[in-house]
């Protein structure tokens, strides 16, 4: 079959590789239908690493995917073959204190699609996975929603978070990549409408206003603190941080109300911030980290079937496994007006 490889700094290869085969009776084999290009690919391709995971090469990428059962194990009765299933990276032991507390997403012992050290990519022609990754969606969803349900959990568990207790909330969001569009589409879908959107990029600013912010900051044009407080006088109760970016960490400090919360689930390049602990501490401002997804799936797709997110908003480019390289250079570069692309088998 074929695979895709990283093999060194914005570096990669077409390669041939045997298909897996199933070892566990509650193991399925998926022929893959389409994959996302996720943020956290492009970190292990532009920089070899996310923090403490780092790539030893050559290292198959890739997490976010839709496919078709091909093989199920006997022990295996969620779904048979032929089904569309949306495929949850994620694989949790089952086990251990977090997994027992309701926390598979914090397991110790996770495995992820695509991690340095866990999991091989899914950017191939195959992959076996354990039965309780997959979420059967034939007749409901086509292939390329079913790939996009995995980024629209992060933003669906990103909201719910915040736990924000009142529909007139007032809330920005930094960055309109996948990730802070999933969080938008989440927050409209809840009916709440009064969320600004803080991105440098024009053309992703435009897909914001879209999809439905209420109004826009270019930080790179516009004082981000001035333009929030002509919005929001008493200033924002939530801050979406999905950017990475240190300046939208500070600016999104200055921009809370006191008792606001800051919620992180961008990667920043070096791993760290620097907050102001003093208005922190004065606004006594609430911060909150997020780590992918937690139960999450079943809503995120209950979200697209309804018709309550149209998550196909957020594609701009469609490639072939071959036009893997372009398709990472692309989204790498923020060219062509990249924000969501996808590789298509």
């Amino acid at each position: 079959m074929r695979k895709i490889v990283l093999t060194g700094i914005q570096k990669m290869e077409l390669v041939d590789s045997n298909i897996p085969e199933i070892k566990s009776d509650k193991e399925v084999k998926i022929k893959l239908s389409t994959i996302g290009v996720c943020g956290s690919d492009i970190h292990y391709y532009s920089e070899g690493k996310i923090g403490s995971q780092v790539v030893q090469y050559p290292f198959p990428v890739g997490h976010e995917c839709s496919g078709v059962i091909e093989e199920v194990g006997e022990g295996v009765t969620n779904v048979k073959v032929g089904d569309l299933v949306v495929v949850d990276p994620s694989v949790h032991c089952g086990e251990c204190d977090q997994c027992l507390a309701g926390r598979p997403h914090t397991c110790r012992n996770n495995k992820f699609l695509g991690c340095p050290g866990q999991l091989e990519g899914c950017l191939a022609d195959y992959i076996v996975m354990p039965h309780f990754t997959c979420f059967p969606v034939s007749g409901k969803l086509n292939k390329v929603q079913a790939a996009l349900i995995e980024p629209l959990t992060i933003g669906v568990y990103t909201v719910k978070l915040a736990q924000l207790q009142n529909i007139n909330s007032s809330v920005g969001i930094f960055g309109a990549g996948p990730i802070g569009l999933s969080i938008l589409m989440k927050l409209l879908a809840d009916g709440i409408t009064n969320v600004g959107m803080i991105e440098p990029l024009e053309y992703r600013l435009k897909k914001a206003n879209e999809i439905g912010a209420k109004y826009l900051v270019n930080p790179e044009t516009e004082d981000v603190e001035k333009k929030i407080a002509e919005q929001e006088a008493l200033l924002l109760d939530v801050v979406f941080e999905a950017s990475g970016e240190q300046e939208a960490v500070t600016n999104a400090i200055n921009i809370l109300k006191p008792g606001g919360k800051l919620v992180l689930v961008g990667i920043p390049p070096d791993a760290q911030y620097v907050f102001d602990m003093d208005q922190m501490r004065r606004k006594e401002l609430t911060v909150i980290n997020v780590r992918r997804q937690n139960h999450c799936v079943e809503e995120a797709i209950d979200l697209v079937v309804s018709g309550k997110i149209d998550v196909e908003k957020m594609v701009t480019h469609t490639f072939s496994l071959e036009e893997s390289s372009v398709a990472f250079d692309i989204v790498a570069g923020y060219k062509d007006g990249a924000i969501k692309a996808m590789i298509d088998l």
